[in-house]
């Protein structure tokens, strides 16, 4: 019994993380076009740079699956992947005025975190979901990683419409 406890509360701290990660992830994609326009992108170039990002983030997944495989170091890609999305989102705030291929990079960058982390996350929660029941620790780790997805916005809105005084 007290392994399944174990294995519960890791599922929910992992899912905690998860929606954490997702409100930042989310709220930065939710932006990511009207900020590139402010930082001097066009429009082709935030679809190309949206599309590269999304190629690499799901792309490289295989390569990380590999790689976790055949190290067996989960939680040194999980930590990996998770500092580098740490590193790229806030450094977006951090970029100069007309930085728009900085901002590019970095948003390729926490993509590519992503990859890193997702293959030896995925990892780690199997070898709990399988004391705790796979389909009910996949649907509590979806439904936290789901509220993070939500809340990251609903939160940026909140914050914007508050510090601008208008409505959007």
């Amino acid at each position: 019994m007290h392994n399944k406890n174990s294995a519960m509360a890791f599922i929910v701290l992992l899912g905690v993380v998860s929606l954490f990660s997702d409100m930042t992830h989310e709220a930065a994609t939710s932006i990511k076009g009207a900020y590139l326009l402010i930082l001097g992108a066009s429009a082709s170039t935030i679809g190309f740079i949206s599309g590269i990002g999304e190629l690499l983030g799901y792309g490289l997944r295989y390569l990380f699956g590999r790689l976790v495989d055949k190290t067996h170091n989960y939680w040194g890609f999980m930590i990996l992947g998770y500092a580098v999305d740490v590193f790229a989102v806030p450094a977006l705030a951090l970029v100069h005025r007309d930085g728009w291929i900085a901002a590019c990079v970095l948003l390729v960058v926490e993509r590519i975190g992503k990859a890193i982390k997702k293959p030896a996350k995925n990892t780690i929660l199997s070898f709990a979901a399988s004391q705790e029941g796979v389909g009910k620790s996949f649907a509590i780790q979806e439904a936290l990683d789901q509220l993070g997805a939500f809340i990251g916005p609903l939160l940026l809105y909140v914050i914007m419409l508050y510090k601008n005084g208008d409505e959007y």
